[in-house]
This record gives C-alpha cells, sequence and structure tokens, in this order.
C-alpha cells in the first residue's frame, strides 16, 4: 500500500472514531442506552464476522477438497495413460527385435 494511500486510511479512520466521539457525547439518550446500543451493534457486528468467517472457511475446506480430488483423478489419468504408452512402447520394440532377428537369422544362412 502506497503513503499517499497509509494516510488516507489514517484519516479516513480518525475522522469516523472523531464522529463517533461526539456521536456519543451528544446523543440523546442516557448514557446507559447509549452503552447497551453500542454492545448490541458490537454484538451484531461480531456474530455477523463470525458468520462470514465460517461461510468463508466452509467454502475454502470446499474448494480445498475439489481441487484435492480433481488433482487426484488428474493423477490417476496420467499413470493410465502412462500404462497404456509403456505397453505401446514395449510392443513397437517386441516388433522391431522380432524383425531384427528375422534380418539377423538372414545373415546367418
Amino acid at each position: 500500500m502506497s503513503s499517499k494511500s497509509e494516510n488516507s486510511l489514517l484519516a479516513l479512520l480518525a475522522g469516523a472514531a472523531i464522529g463517533v466521539g461526539f456521536g456519543i457525547l451528544f446523543a440523546p439518550d442516557k448514557g446507559s442506552k447509549t452503552r447497551e446500543k453500542l454492545k448490541d451493534g458490537f454484538d451484531d457486528f461480531k456474530e455477523e464476522a463470525k458468520s462470514k468467517w465460517n461461510a468463508l472457511e466452509e467454502e475454502t475446506k470446499e474448494n480445498f477438497s475439489k481441487t484435492k480430488e480433481d488433482l487426484k483423478e488428474t493423477l490417476e489419468d496420467l499413470l493410465s495413460n502412462s500404462s497404456y504408452k509403456a505397453e505401446e512402447a514395449i510392443s513397437f520394440l517386441e516388433e522391431k527385435l522380432a524383425e531384427l532377428k528375422a534380418q539377423n537369422a538372414k545373415f546367418q544362412k
């Protein structure tokens, strides 16, 4: 984050804190009611943040699980394809070996 952005953010937060302070000082309700409202607002904010955190955690676990399964499936496909390619290579080499044996047999006559 750039220094200008940090200063702007700091100024915004300081302004918000000052505004809250003046709002509390000049509130029409009694202090106990204001504190109760602040407590309720904080509790609501805390519950909402906790709920969002849990949802994010669950989504992350789900995405990781899907990625893990996709990776496992891809690896299994790769191994299967490699196995087929190995069989093709062995068959090709066996054919070439048979051809070489046949050519060698001609030279030995």
